[in-house]
């Protein structure tokens, strides 16, 4: 290893020592996922051992820094499908040992400490555990500090008046997500659309981030959430998701195949891209059907970060639904390679980590393959939607608790 390598492993296994040293309290299991979840073997789960599992030890990693952090009796997941952080001490302590190019190892490792489940939708029927999968990646962009004329295009901050509150605290109940606006006269009101902001409704606060050369690479980077600018003086920053206004997110692709602007079976992030290129009278209104906006904030990183707090990792993290799956969990995934490459329709079988989330992602069985930067990964994630399964890996204590409560 590396010394830096060296001193990161040493610093996640000095938080977890720490977190272990207080005594554990387990959290109860959450009464509906008996039902979404079905106890399977690793011998029911395609290709397994195809994969290199070593690969997926450095972002599982991530995830146990994370998690060592947290208190030790916090449950992990919704409803504390995934236990508590304490059970996952003993994963995250194994798989230290394990080199990173240490194949059977690694496999060995999520045998012993896993037990893997079939995810299905709440009901149990069997067409249900199959779900769409698709991708996104990290776009880059040309910007500058301070707005010119090939510059006008503004990223901005997230606002000081931007509210939310969480529904629960006041006994309502809720599906889970916050209701976001600002203060009005004493009175929690919408945020500004899409268009408002367009329109100006932000400007002259002194807000803007970085100004951009293009209006669809910005309205683009707000349905990925994070990116690279390159700008104008050579330098390089990263920016990423910081809030947002707390309006639906409303899909463009679905908009333009119902009027017939593009095919239903052509849809993807680059027809959609070419469609707004050709049509410059009408892209502005049709990226206003979208009222949802981004806030971003600049960081220092080697990649953009997840919901989960870590860098993602191409073609290891996985955005998913936080309402049904624990972020950090392992999942393997089983659909096929989308277009975009030499392998498209073979089978795309991979342990994954659970490390980011997604406006878009709903649902028990829906997930995001996250493919990297730049545009060979936009030529993949672009295409996909593809239909797959994925099965969730529990560790083997929080597994022996649910098989004895079943």
């Amino acid at each position: 290893m590396t010394g830096k390598a060296v001193a990161w492993v040493l610093a996640v296994a000095v938080a977890l020592a720490a977190c272990e040293a207080e005594e554990a309290r387990q959290a109860p299991l959450a009464p509906a996922t008996p039902r979404l979840l079905t106890r399977s073997d690793f011998a029911d789960l395609p290709g397994w051992g195809g994969d290199s599992a070593a690969e997926a030890i450095r972002p599982f990693l991530a995830t146990c820094a994370g998690l060592a952090r947290q208190p030790h009796d916090r449950a992990v997941g919704p409803g504390g499908v995934g236990g508590t952080v304490a059970d996952w001490l003993g994963p995250c302590r194994a798989a230290i040992d394990i080199a990173r190019d240490d194949d059977p190892a690694a496999t060995r490792f999520f045998e012993d400490w896993f037990r893997p489940y079939a995810v299905g939708a709440p009901g149990g029927v069997a067409d249900e555990a199959v779900g769409l999968f698709t991708g996104y990646y990290e776009p880059e962009l040309r910007g500058a500090r301070r707005p010119d004329g090939a510059h006008a295009v503004p990223l901005y901050r997230r606002p000081a008046d931007l509210v939310t509150a969480d529904p629960g605290e006041f006994g309502v109940a809720h599906d889970g997500a916050g209701l976001t606006g600002r203060v009005v006269d004493g009175r929690l009101r919408p945020y500004p659309t899409r268009a408002e902001i367009d329109g100006g409704a932000l400007a002259g606060r002194g807000l803007e981030l970085l100004w951009i050369d293009d209006p669809i690479d910005v309205f683009f980077l707000h349905i990925q959430g994070s990116g690279r600018v390159r700008l104008a003086d050579g330098g390089v920053v990263r920016v990423g998701y910081a809030a947002s206004n707390g309006r639906p997110f409303v899909g463009i692709a679905r908009l333009l195949i119902d009027s017939g602007a593009i095919p239903r079976d052509g849809a993807s992030m680059q027809s959609v891209r070419d469609w707004l290129r050709a049509h410059p009278d009408r892209a502005p209104e049709m990226m206003q059907a979208n009222p949802r906006y981004i806030f971003f904030r600049e960081f220092d990183g080697a990649g953009p970060i997840g919901a989960a707090g870590v860098v993602l990792t191409p073609l290891r993290s996985l955005a998913v639904d936080p309402a049904f799956m624990p972020l950090g969990a392992p999942l393997w995934l089983d659909t096929v390679w989308p277009p975009g490459g030499p392998d498209v329709g073979k089978p795309l079988r991979r342990l994954m980590i659970a490390q980011d989330t997604g406006g878009a992602i709903k649902g028990a069985v829906r997930g995001d393959v996250f493919w990297g930067t730049g545009d060979a990964a936009l030529a993949r994630a672009g295409g996909m939607k593809q239909r797959g399964r994925y099965f969730l890996l529990l560790p083997r204590a929080v597994a022996e608790r649910r098989d004895a409560a079943s």
